[in-house]
């Protein structure tokens, strides 16, 4: 096995590996915001004369996964084979059997795959099942896209917690809303179906309880096809009605720092789960909550609002990318995005790295990673 092998490929050979493993990184992406919390794959199956003789993803929590669709489509084709996966085999026997002894007795030659899987039940140990076997290995290509496809799930992997996003629709002078509290629409349809393309992807979607009062949202998907996310309202007071639409949707949490029943019936009365954390003037610790949303399966978490949710997770140290959608509007005095940080230096500002922008329509987006968090 050579983790650097295919940077000493040149020639039909490197660029083969590429084209390959570029359409399997394609049908991986079919099944984001689907398949959670087991991370997205693909699977290309290449016979000896460089045809495509089977593809698949994993489409679904607990079924088949992508190397196991793959291999089924391709059938006795896969003898002498290459297979592309855009992750590490499994090695282990849970919904389904290993993905890795499924390639051993098809009888594939070489596997060329993305990333390791940090997960405790495989962690090499799918490699090691294939060199075994006799099986030569490659790992490497295409790993940028597929670390980027399944951000969520290695980092929690790693770090026991969900990758926190921290989205914000702003005019170009920072503000959210006017100084009477209109706030739509400030982005066009386009950022706004990006916007709702990114929340289908996500485990959960979380507000504060000031958008809640001000807005009433549904936190469902919207203009795109996909599925809706779990809500998390963080009302340290628990000052929003338990009436708000939310609270009536499958899933919803409730993060407050009150644990007296009289408080919290009303919420669990209406399927609300409620996590209750001790609180200092009325405050709750946002790092406690995102480790509770991480014990409870979910891998990412997108921080939609307000102003006060977003200054304090970025306070908190949670937030691990920006996304900030900026529309061309000036409002002047208004809401600003995000709230008191504390923060009387310059030189002690938050940073973002690895910068991005991208023209939506008329308005623009720009991402980048919170230096102040832990990187993938």
């Amino acid at each position: 096995m050579n983790g650097s092998a295919n940077s000493d490929r040149s020639g039909d050979g490197r660029s083969s590996d590429d084209r390959f493993m570029r359409r399997a990184l394609q049908l991986a992406a079919r099944a984001r915001g689907r398949v959670s919390p087991n991370p997205i794959v693909g699977a290309v199956v290449v016979d000896p004369s460089g045809q495509i003789v089977g593809e698949g993803y994993h489409r679904n929590v607990g079924g088949p996964h992508a190397e196991a669709h793959a291999l089924n489509e391709a059938g006795d084709r896969a003898r002498g084979s290459t297979v592309y996966c855009t992750l590490e085999p499994c090695a282990h026997h849970g919904r389904t059997p290993p993905c890795a002894e499924a390639l051993v007795r098809a009888g594939v030659r070489r596997v060329v795959c993305s990333l390791h899987d940090p997960d405790t039940h495989v962690s090499g140990k799918g490699f090691t099942i294939l060199t075994d076997a006799g099986i030569d290995v490659e790992i490497g290509p295409g790993a940028a896209t597929a670390s980027a496809q399944n951000a969520g799930y290695l980092h929690h992997r790693q770090h026991g917690r969900p990758r926190v996003w921290l989205k914000l629709a702003q005019s170009l002078d920072g503000r959210i809303a006017t100084r009477t509290g209109d706030s739509r629409w400030i982005t066009g349809e386009t950022a706004r179906r990006h916007s709702h393309r990114w929340r289908s992807w996500m485990d959960m979607v979380a507000v504060g309880a000031g958008t809640v009062t001000a807005d009433d949202p549904a936190l469902t998907v919207r203009h795109v096809k996909g599925q809706d996310p779990r809500a998390l309202v963080v009302s340290g007071r628990l000052t929003c009605a338990p009436q708000a639409q939310v609270f009536g949707r499958a899933g919803t949490v409730v993060a407050t720092g009150h644990h007296s029943p009289e408080r919290t019936t009303p919420f669990t009365a209406r399927g609300t789960e409620v996590w209750a954390f001790d609180s200092k003037d009325d405050e709750i610790d946002l790092a406690e909550v995102v480790q509770q949303a991480g014990s409870a399966g979910i891998t990412s978490l997108l921080i939609e609002g307000g102003q006060g949710l977003a200054a304090a997770a970025l306070r908190a140290r949670i937030v691990d990318e920006l996304m900030i959608y900026v529309a061309p509007r000036l409002i002047g005095e208004g809401l600003s995005g995000i709230g008191e940080l504390g923060i009387e230096r310059i030189d002690d500002s938050i940073g973002l790295t690895q910068v991005t922008t991208r023209r939506l329509g008329e308005d623009l987006l720009v991402t980048g990673k919170v230096e102040s968090c832990s990187p993938v």
